[in-house]
């Protein structure tokens, strides 16, 4: 598809800018980068950006960090990926600075105040869909993360061919439409964002007050699932069974979208949050580290299969295994209200395998390493 997005444009590091509310917090760098045009009128965007020890000489790996709904651009999450040995950016794409305790989780959620400057905000930008393409939500969003990419690649002792993006619920959606559009990245692991919103998602009455035709014209621009057959990085995808947001069938068919090797990890009742669950997942950590810093993998599902009420799936590891489980559910219905279970599975070598209890309407089975890091196989409907 035809990309709304110069990409010539936004693949040039942007000016660092005077900002309206010059911020500071311990470890890391705040700074203004200049923004595309919004109504006609220059922008700008915040951001933290931070830098690890690094010997003289030597570049690092780094991070894009894209924070969820409710928050903002997050200085711990920068140095915290600073203490993991890469340089990392989190910036605010909303038009915000932060405003909480900016020597701790900064900035999270509501503790943030629009800056002059800033360009549209809008989870979603439903209501800005009657407006011309480059003046919608969802385009400065995905700039803002190409300019700050473009950014970090431009830093002193940063190596730009080992750089990723992770992102957190609308920061996991806008990690999908990246991943479709900046081939630059050398991985990409959304968490719990997806695609195929109009199918089945938290927004669906958002889209049935739009209208059909309003509706269609923002899926038709703004959905990932247009974008993610683009994606040919390595892309690992985290979630949960009853994530409030993004549904498991929407995740595992953005997923199958992709052109590069995918990795899901899926956890039961997995809660849907930033700190904790979001900026401390320990599979992105090891994902990352395994392709931009060559450490041991995740273990890769390479197969898996269902004969009556035997489950499997084959796996490969350079690594101890630990456990395995089977998750299941006898529900049907909303996502939402579905009671998910877990059950032992077997290892035999490379091969984690369950017998369905009766009644289980969906499965799919975790394996996890000697580092309690969880790779799930796909999800599936059973009848």
């Amino acid at each position: 598809m035809q990309l709304p997005w110069n990409l010539e444009e936004l693949f040039v590091a942007p000016k660092i800018v005077p900002g309206p509310e010059p911020l500071s917090a311990p470890g890391v760098r705040g700074l203004y980068f200049q923004g595309l045009p919004w109504c006609g009128k220059p922008t700008s965007v915040f951001a933290w950006l931070g830098m690890p020890e690094t010997p003289a000489g030597q570049k690092v790996p780094g991070m894009v960090l894209i924070h969820g709904g409710g928050a903002t651009a997050l200085a711990e999450w920068v140095r915290l990926w600073n203490r993991r040995g890469y340089a990392a950016i989190a910036l605010d794409y909303n038009g915000f600075v932060p405003t909480g305790d900016l020597a701790g989780w900064g900035g999270f959620y509501e503790q943030r105040r629009r800056h002059t400057q800033g360009g549209p905000e809008g989870w979603g930008g439903f209501d800005q869909i009657d407006q011309p393409v480059h003046d919608q939500w969802p385009y400065h969003a995905v700039a803002d993360v190409l300019l700050a990419h473009s950014l970090l690649r431009a830093q002193a002792g940063v190596d730009p061919s080992r750089l990723g993006v992770t992102g957190i619920s609308w920061g996991g959606y806008l990690t999908c439409l990246t991943a479709g559009v900046d081939q630059r990245f050398a991985l990409a692991a959304p968490i719990y964002g997806c695609g195929f919103l109009g199918e089945n998602s938290i927004w669906l009455p958002d889209f049935a007050n739009m209208g059909p035709d309003r509706a269609a014209r923002w899926l038709a621009l703004w959905d990932p699932k247009h974008y993610l057959p683009q994606a040919n990085m390595p892309m690992l995808w985290v979630s949960g069974t009853n994530d409030m947001a993004y549904p498991l069938e929407m995740h595992l068919k953005s997923a199958r979208l992709t052109q590069g090797p995918r990795t899901m990890s899926i956890r039961v009742r997995l809660s849907h949050a930033h700190g904790g669950n979001g900026e401390y997942a320990p599979e992105v950590h090891h994902f990352a580290s395994h392709i931009l810093k060559g450490e041991p993998p995740l273990y890769k599902i390479t197969a898996q299969a269902r004969a009556g009420a035997l489950v499997s799936a084959d796996f490969t590891t350079p690594l101890p295994v630990d456990h395995a489980e089977l998750c299941f559910t006898r529900a049907r219905g909303r996502w939402l209200e579905r009671y998910w279970e877990t059950a032992p599975a077997k290892i035999d070598g490379t091969r984690a395998s369950a017998y369905l209890p009766d009644g289980a309407v969906a499965w799919f089975l975790n394996v996890y390493d000697c580092r309690q890091l969880a790779v799930s196989s796909d999800y599936e409907e059973v009848g």
